[in-house]
């Protein structure tokens, strides 16, 4: 008999949490440079556009944030 796996799929869209975001500590880089922001909300990784903090916030689970600051390491988003 074959044994049972659960496979649990990633929180998308709407199925992320609506996060408090008004008391966050937002985080530039440590050089200052560019315009992403980040803040730890309840678990979740926000990010922001500093310039325009009014506009939408991404949240990222912890492994969605991992995965893309690999890939960001890696290369992956760099313009060719």
């Amino acid at each position: 008999m074959a044994e049972s796996t659960t496979i649990q799929q990633p929180l998308t869209g709407w199925d992320k949490p609506e996060l408090d975001l008004s008391n966050a500590e937002w985080q530039s880089s440590s050089r200052g440079l560019g315009d992403v922001q980040i803040a730890f909300v309840e678990g979740f990784i926000a990010m922001r556009n500093s310039g325009r903090p009014q506009s939408p916030t991404l949240i990222f689970t912890p492994a969605e944030w991992g995965a893309f600051v690999s890939g960001a390491r890696e290369g992956e988003f760099d313009l060719t």
